[in-house]
């Protein structure tokens, strides 16, 4: 019997599940599934729950069903090189594989500053985005919101609690000089110019010194407010950093042209917790997903696996609410209602599939 043992369920998990159970398997073939949540979560939509617009339903669906496949819904302890094992926090026993793929995703990077990481709400996990969603529902009328992080979530966080709360006084700190610094000056002009209309403040050339229960001090000026969200950087699941694996210098894992760790080569590491010459995202997740699928499935019928193509992204798509958006796709920058249906569209079909 071979054991393919699959961490994680999101983009890049899910994508390699449903690739290689579309195909023919061989029948002593058995994959397990390991995630903490019962249901794949859509991760690049969780600033709608954050902000309160969407239910917990609408960024979530259910693992498919298949007779190679079982579940293990469960918190990860140790995953063991060594014994080819991995281990649980809340479950007993362990997990034996003969093939390992981690797609365990990010979380916050705090950078080392004080307060960060006890004094702010994330937008990582489900748990965490809920735990934000109903700080921020809880607040009284013209309460004090800071964003910490102007990349892609902190756009999207700004905005929408912004269309869901226009009472709130929002501001968002920003480390450079534009916001979207990897868009071209069109987005960053648009995004800007959205922000002055819709009265969210963008402080520029923002460093954040240390965070407080109810406040950020920025190039020391003390802001008080009553939530603060972090969205200023994310690094590889603490799991995958504690793996004696040669990394880059972003704790990311080296992997080979077909994913797997040069040293444990029945290992392969994909996403958020792999080293690519990608930023991260849920599209790049999803594509190495698939191509490790077509490595395994021919390495599971005793054929010589191919080289993946190369990655070609389409591009990336961001939201301004729910009838304005940005985004940048095939070389060509939109801004507007035309990118923000787009991104509706690519989240049906990600649903649907």
């Amino acid at each position: 019997m071979k054991k393919l043992v699959i961490l994680g369920g999101g983009y890049g998990g899910l994508k390699l599940l449903l690739a290689l159970t579309n195909q023919h398997l061989p029948e002593d073939l058995q994959i397990t599934v390991i995630d903490k949540n019962p249901y794949h979560s859509m991760k690049t939509e969780f600033y709608t729950i954050v902000a309160g617009t969407a239910a917990d339903k609408d960024v979530r669906a259910p693992f498919p069903i298949h007779d190679h496949v079982q579940y293990i819904f469960a918190e990860v302890n140790q995953i063991d090189i060594n014994k080819q094992q991995i281990s649980f926090k809340d479950k007993s026993g362990n997990v034996d594989y003969d093939y390992l793929v981690i797609g365990l995703g990010c979380e916050d990077n705090y950078h080392g500053i004080d307060g960060a990481e006890e004094f702010t709400e994330s937008v990582q996990t489900f748990s965490k985005a809920r735990h934000a969603g109903l700080a921020i529902g809880n607040l009284k009328a013209y309460g004090k919101v800071s964003i910490v992080g102007a990349g892609l979530s902190g756009i999207e966080v700004a905005s929408e609690i912004r269309e869901s709360r226009p009472d709130l006084n929002i501001r968002l700190l920003d480390r450079g000089s534009s916001v979207l610094r990897a868009f071209d000056p069109k987005v960053q002009a648009y995004v800007a110019d959205w922000f002055i209309r819709n009265d969210v403040e963008v402080l520029h050339h923002a460093n954040v010194e240390y965070v407080e229960k109810d406040g950020v001090c920025n190039n020391g000026i003390c802001y008080v407010n009553d939530v603060t969200i972090w969205t200023a950087g994310v690094q590889p699941h603490y799991l995958v950093r504690a793996l004696p694996f040669e990394k880059d210098n972003q704790d990311k894992i080296i992997v080979n042209d077909f994913y797997q760790v040069p040293e444990k080569e029945n290992v392969y590491v994909i996403g958020d917790c792999a080293s690519s010459e990608f930023s991260p995202s849920g599209q790049l997740a999803g594509q190495q997903g698939e191509q490790v699928a077509e490595v395994l499935y021919d390495i599971f019928h005793g054929k010589e696996p191919k080289k993946p193509k190369e990655i070609r992204l389409r591009g990336t798509l961001g939201s301004l609410g729910k009838s304005d958006g940005f985004g940048s796709m095939f070389q060509k920058s939109l801004t507007g209602l035309l990118p923000r249906l787009a991104k509706t569209g690519v989240l049906w079909l990600h649903k649907r599939h």
